[in-house]
C-alpha cells in the first residue's frame, strides 16, 4: 500500500501534466479564434510552467522525452502556435512583419542546434579516463568547466533563451508592431550566437585538456613517481560507500604508499576525507595498466561484479577483509576463495570459513582484528544517572528474504514499545541505511517506528541546554564541514573537481579526526539527556553512539561483533524461527547476548541487568567471546593488521621473482635488458660492417 507521501506527490504530477496540456490546447484555441487574451496568457503560462517543472521535476519531463515529447518539441511547437496566432491577428502584415520573424526564429533554433554540437564536443574532449583526489593532476592542463546552462542543460538553455522571444511576440499580439517581436527574437538570437561562440573556446588549446592517449602516459609516469605499494579496491552503487569508508583511517596507517581504487566515478566523491590518493578507473582496458605499477596488494572490503575484473592481475595479491562480520551466511560468500588471503577479526571467523566448507583454505585465513574499533570505550559499570541509554540498531532486510535478517518487521515496533513504556530509557534508534530498499514492509515499519519515538518526546519534557549548545555545535559543523567538504560551483565537472581537489594539505588528516570528535561531543551536548534520538545520518557514527549507548539492541550483524569491543551488555532479537537454544548454537556471535523474541518481552529483564551489574550473567562471557570473536588486544589490531599486508607484500615481490626467474630460465624467453642489450651489440656489428663495405 503506498505511502500516505506518495500519492499527493503523484497527484500533483499528474496535475501538471494537465495543466500543460491545457495551456496547449488553450494556446491553440486563442491563437485561431483567435481570443487575444487568452492566446497571451496560454502562451505565458505554458512556457513558465515548463520553466518551473524543468527546476522541481526534471523526472517527470523526462517522462514526456520518452514520448518524444522533448523540451525542443514542447518550445518548437509553442513558438509555431505563437506564429500561428499573429497569423491571425487583424493589423499584422505576414508578409512584410511576419515572414522576417519567421526566418530570425529559424536562424535562432539553427544557434541552438549548434550549440549542442558543440557542448557535445566540448563534453567528450572533457573526459579523461580516470578521475583522481588528493594528487596534483595540474600537468594535464585542467581548467574550469562551462556554464552548465551551456554545456550540459539543453532544455533549461532553450527555454531561458526562449524568454525574450515570448515576451516580444507577446507584446506585437498586444500593440500588432512587429518591432517588438523583432526585438526578442534579436535578443534571443545574440545569446543563443553569444553562448555558442563562448561555449566553443573550451575547444581551443588554452583550454583544452589532455587527451586520452596523454591522460593515459601521465597515469603512468605518477604510479612510477608514487610508487604505491598496498591499496583498496572498491566497486560499488551510491548506497555502499559506507563499505570503503570504514577502512580509510586503517588504510592511511600502514607501511608503505596506499592508494584507493574505485571503478565507478561518482564514487570519487562518495569517499570521506582522506589524505590517501584516489584513482578512478572505470574501463577494464585502462585498470590492467595497474599490472605494471610497482602495486603489490589489495584490500577488499566488499565483492561486486567488478571485482573479477582485478583480480586478473597476476602480480597484485588480494585480500578480501569485508566491511564487517557477522554470523550471516554473506560473511561467509564463495566468492572468497578467489582471494589469495581471507582477512579475518578472530577465531570466530576462522572456524566459521571452515565450518561452511565453501572452499576457502585455512592456511589463507588470517587473523587481523578490527583496527577501527579503537575508538570505542570500554565498559565502566551500570549507568551513572537516572537514565539508562539504549541503542536500538537493527541491520536491513538482505536480499534472501529470510525473516531472520532483521528484526524491523517482526519485532521492531514492539521491541521500541517496550523502551518507550520505561520513563527512565532514552532510546537511540539508528537503523540501517538501506532499510527497506528490498522489502517494503521493513521501510514501513521503519516509518512507524519513527513516528513512535517522535510521538514519546511529545510526553516528556525537561531542562534542555542553552543556546550556546547549538552555536557551538554550528561552530563545529563549519569547522567539519570547511575540512571535508570541497566548496564546488554548480557548473563544475569532474575535471574541475580534480583541479581543486589535488594533493591535501600536511596534516589534514588529523585535523579531520580531531574536528569529527569536537562536533560528536557538541551534538550529543546540544541534546537534554531525556530525549530520544532517531540518527538516520551518517553523523554521529555508529561507534559514537556505542559510547553514548549503555546497551545495546541488534539484530545479527557486524554491528554486535564491533560492539563486544566494549564489552556492555547487549541483546539480539531473534526472529528466525528458531528457538533459542538453536539460535545460540547456529550463531556464535549471540552466546554472550539477551535473546528478545519477537514480542519482546525480555526488554524488562535486560534492562533490569544493565542497571544492576550484579544480576549481569553474563559479563564473563562477553569478555571471553570478544576475544574469540575480535582477537587478542596484544599486540593491537592495528599492529596485526599491518603486519599482514607488510607479509602479503612479501608474497607478491616473492612471486615476481619466481616469474623473472622462471622467464630467464626458458629458451627463447629473455628478459628486456637483455633484449636491448643484444639490438645494443648488433647495432655496433652493424655499423662496423657498413663502415668496412665503405672502404
Amino acid at each position: 500500500m503506498p505511502s500516505a507521501g506518495i500519492v499527493p506527490r503523484r497527484a500533483v504530477q499528474l496535475a501538471a501534466l494537465f495543466a500543460m496540456m491545457v495551456a496547449f490546447t488553450a494556446q491553440l484555441l486563442g491563437a485561431l479564434l483567435p481570443v487575444i487574451p487568452l492566446f497571451i496568457a496560454a502562451s505565458v503560462v505554458n512556457l513558465g510552467l515548463d520553466l518551473v517543472l524543468q527546476h522541481k521535476q526534471p523526472g517527470l519531463l523526462a517522462v514526456l522525452g520518452r514520448i518524444r515529447f522533448d523540451v525542443t518539441v514542447r518550445q518548437l511547437l509553442r513558438d509555431m502556435l505563437i506564429l500561428v496566432g499573429l497569423l491571425h491577428i487583424d493589423g499584422i502584415n505576414p508578409l512584410e512583419e511576419q515572414a522576417p520573424l519567421t526566418i530570425t526564429l529559424l536562424l535562432f533554433y539553427g544557434t541552438h542546434f549548434v550549440c549542442q554540437a558543440v557542448a557535445v564536443l566540448v563534453r567528450r574532449t572533457r573526459s579523461l579516463p580516470f578521475v583522481t583526489r588528493n594528487i596534483d593532476a595540474s600537468a594535464l592542463r585542467l581548467t574550469d568547466a562551462p556554464p552548465r546552462i551551456l554545456s550540459r542543460q539543453t532544455g533549461r538553455r532553450l527555454l531561458r533563451f526562449s524568454v525574450p522571444t515570448t515576451t516580444g511576440m507577446m507584446l506585437t499580439a498586444i500593440t500588432t508592431d512587429a518591432f517588438w517581436g523583432g526585438i526578442g527574437l534579436a535578443v534571443s538570437l545574440a545569446l543563443s550566437a553569444g553562448g555558442t561562440l563562448y561555449l566553443g573556446t573550451w575547444l581551443l588549446p588554452k583550454k583544452r585538456v589532455a587527451n586520452e592517449k596523454q591522460a593515459l602516459e601521465w597515469l603512468d609516469n605518477w604510479l612510477a613517481e608514487y610508487r604505491p605499494t598496498v591499496g583498496m579496491y572498491f566497486s560499488g552503487g551510491s548506497s555502499s560507500a559506507y563499505q570503503a569508508n570504514m577502512w580509510l583511517s586503517t588504510l592511511a596507517g600502514l607501511d608503505g604508499n596506499p592508494i584507493i581504487v574505485l571503478r565507478e566515478r561518482f564514487m570519487v566523491q562518495k569517499i570521506e576525507a582522506t589524505d590517501v590518493p584516489i584513482v578512478c578507473i572505470p574501463k577494464v582496458a585502462n585498470l590492467m595498466r595497474l599490472e605494471h605499477s610497482t602495486l603489490k596488494v589489495l584490500l577488499h572490503p566488499a565483492n561486486s561484479g567488478k571485482t573479477s575484473q582485478i583480480l586478473r592481475i597476476p602480480s597484485i595479491k588480494h585480500a578480501f577483509t569485508n566491511h564487517g562480520e557477522s554470523d550471516k551466511l554473506s560473511s561467509c560468500n564463495p566468492y572468497a576463495k578467489a582471494y589469495d588471503e581471507v582477512w579475518v577479526a578472530g577465531p570466530a571467523a576462522r572456524d566459521r570459513y571452515q565450518l561452511a566448507d565453501i572452499g576457502v583454505e585455512d592456511k589463507d585465513v588470517i587473523e587481523v582484528g578490527r583496527p577501527q574499533l579503537a575508538p570505542i570505550k570500554p565498559y565502566t559499570g551500570a549507568p551513572a544517572g537516572r537514565l539508562t541509554t539504549v541503542l536500538y540498531a537493527p541491520t536491513w532486510e538482505g536480499w534472501d528474504g529470510n525473516p531472520g535478517n532483521t528484526s524491523v518487521i517482526l519485532a521492531g515496533e514492539n521491541i521500541v514499545r517496550e523502551l518507550l513504556a520505561d520513563e527512565n530509557v532514552r532510546l537511540l534508534y539508528k537503523p540501517h541505511p538501506m532499510t527497506g530498499s528490498v522489502d517494503p514492509r521493513a521501510g514501513a515499519a521503519n516509518t512507524r517506528i519513527q513516528a513512535m519515538i517522535a510521538e514519546a518526546n511529545t510526553r516528556r519534557s525537561g531542562a534542555r541546554p542553552g543556546p550556546e549548545a547549538a552555536a557551538e555545535l554550528a561552530r563545529c559543523a563549519e569547522e567539519l564541514n570547511a575540512l571535508t567538504t570541497s566548496a564546488f560551483r554548480k557548473s563544475a565537472d569532474e575535471l574541475e573537481r580534480m583541479r581543486l581537489q589535488g594533493t591535501p594539505e600536511e596534516g589534514r588528516a588529523a585535523a579531520v579526526a580531531a574536528a569529527v570528535t569536537a562536533w560528536e561531543e557538541a551534538y550529543w551536548n546540544s541534546f537534554p539527556e531525556w530525549e530520544h534520538r532517531i540518527i538516520v545520518t551518517a553523523r554521529p557514527g555508529i561507534f559514537s553512539c556505542f559510547n553514548e549507548a549503555d546497551v545495546l539492541i541488534s539484530d545479527v550483524s557486524s554491528v554486535v561483533s564491533d560492539y563486544l569491543t566494549s564489552e556492555k551488555p547487549y541483546a539480539v532479537a531473534n526472529t528466525s524461527g528458531m528457538s533459542e537454544d538453536d539460535f545460540r548454537v547456529n550463531f556464535p556471535t549471540v552466546r554472550a547476548a539477551t535473546i528478545l523474541t519477537p514480542e519482546a518481552a525480555e526488554v524488562a529483564g535486560l534492562l533490569d541487568a544493565v542497571r544492576n551489574p550484579e544480576k549481569d550473567t553474563l559479563a564473563a562471557e562477553r569478555a571471553e567471546l570478544k576475544e574469540h570473536l575480535l582477537g587478542p588486544s596484544d599486540p593491537p589490531s592495528s599492529v596485526r593488521f599491518n603486519q599482514a599486508a607488510l607479509a602479503l607484500c612479501t608474497k607478491a615481490d616473492e612471486r615476481r621473482i619466481r616469474m623473472e626467474n622462471r622467464l630467464s630460465g626458458i629458451p627463447g624467453q629473455r628478459s628486456q635488458e637483455d633484449v636491448d642489450t643484444s639490438e645494443t651489440a648488433e647495432n655496433q656489428d652493424n655499423g662496423a660492417s657498413d663502415a668496412t663495405a665503405a672502404v
